[in-house]
């Protein structure tokens, strides 16, 4: 009887594993080794079958503006607003997507302003708002949107990591430190916000808090070299030479930058 469950389990794994990948991982495959015309007829077909898949038709609006081709990322978008429920901001989303890629930033960031409007209890329009301002290096522009997405419930690492650079940058150091905090704490694994934390902590010239933030990086990122460099500053900083010098050694062992190695060495020899 044993013998007989394991089997059929065993099969049933086999076959769920060996199953076909759906349309849309397929299209987005082909997408990523710039297949896209291959991806388009992929995610037509399917869209032909299932015209309610919104995972295929937001793809396809993608590929169509990766291609340049607005006109019909524009109809899938009105189609799938059609399909959508009211007050529902993926289609504006969507919009805002596919001007990036047209590098029609402005528009874009239109799109998930109006996104941000239609469904005043999402943090999508906000957030992805920020997040685009952010990385175009509009700080200003992005903050307001990251807090607003904060307020209607975005909680994610990535977003508090957003909000902390774009506070850096607008050097409130509090404000920073507060949402790299709150990141870290959101994301038990990644260490974006530790290193966050370790940034505030160098400008304030806080090496011990510099040291505790560097540590936690290398705790979830152990090769990464430029934290063993921050280690090294700031055991420095604090007189612990011997340590400074072992933190020396293995950046240059994960192969951390030779001239700021040598640097570091110099300051460590010269405060003795």
């Amino acid at each position: 009887m044993y013998h007989t469950l394991f089997s059929v389990c065993f099969l049933a794994c086999f076959v769920a594993s060996c199953a076909r990948p759906s349309a849309v991982d397929r299209a987005r495959a082909l997408s990523r080794q710039h297949n896209d015309d291959e991806a388009v007829r992929v995610l037509v077909a399917r869209l032909n079958e299932k015209p309610d898949d919104r995972a295929a038709r937001r793809l396809l609006i993608r590929v169509y503006a990766s291609q340049g081709d607005l006109g019909r990322a524009r109809a899938e978008i009105d189609e799938l607003q059609r399909r959508s429920p009211a007050g529902d901001p993926a289609p504006l989303i969507e919009l805002g997507h596919a001007y990036e890629l047209a590098h029609r930033f402005e528009e874009a960031l239109g799109a998930y302003d109006e996104a941000a409007k239609i469904a005043p209890a999402s943090p999508d329009g906000p957030r992805e708002g920020g997040m685009r301002a952010a990385r175009w290096g509009e700080v200003e522009e992005a903050r307001p949107r990251l807090e607003e997405a904060i307020a209607r419930g975005a909680r994610d690492a990535e977003t508090w990591h957003a909000l902390g650079l774009v506070c850096v940058h607008l050097r409130d150091l509090p404000a920073a430190e507060s949402a790299y905090q709150k990141g870290l704490a959101a994301d038990r694994t990644g260490s974006a916000n530790a290193l966050g934390l370790a940034t505030v902590a160098v400008m304030r010239g806080e090496a011990a808090a510099a040291l505790a933030a560097y540590d936690i990086v290398l705790a979830r990122s152990p090769r990464y070299a430029p934290a063993q460099l921050g280690r090294a500053w700031a055991l420095i900083q604090l007189k612990r030479r011997d340590d400074a010098e072992r933190a020396l050694d293995r950046a240059a062992e994960l192969g951390a930058s030779a001239a700021q190695i040598e640097k570091l060495r110099s300051l460590n020899v010269g405060g003795k």
